[in-house]
């Protein structure tokens, strides 16, 4: 598995916003208090972070990541009540895109916070 700090830490971040804000508000406001977390605990946290698919090298898409954490992993949020096999195919796509090989699907929407770990397919090379 690669990056299993990384992600750790991330998860244990999760919960601490979790417990402290509960379920009930938007994906943006879990975003922002989970990268005050991530930076207090020395973690370097990119918001929003764009990403463009290309198709036969022309561009055809513009999307944003909602973290990037150290560089190395995809954070993508969500507060629905439960995950839908679309939102696992979003991050499997940012990876992809981005050639990094490990993402976390996060759900603050429901009453205990739902956490998916996320690997690039492995037919796919790294540029």
């Amino acid at each position: 598995m690669k990056y299993p700090d990384i992600t750790e830490k991330i998860i244990g971040a999760c919960f601490e916003v979790a417990n402290e804000l509960g379920a009930g508000y938007l994906e943006s406001v879990y975003q922002k208090a989970l990268a005050i977390v991530l930076r207090q605990k020395g973690m370097s946290v990119l918001e929003q972070y764009p990403l463009t698919v290309y198709f036969r090298n022309q561009s055809v898409g513009d999307f944003f990541a909602d973290l990037i954490v150290e560089g190395k992993v995809i954070v993508e949020l969500k507060a629905v009540k439960a995950l839908a096999p679309e939102h696992q195919a979003q991050v499997i796509s940012y990876l992809k895109t981005t050639g990094r090989p490990v993402g976390l699907l996060v759900n603050f929407g429901s009453p205990k916070v739902e956490i998916k770990r996320l690997f690039k397919p492995e037919n796919l090379q790294d540029e």
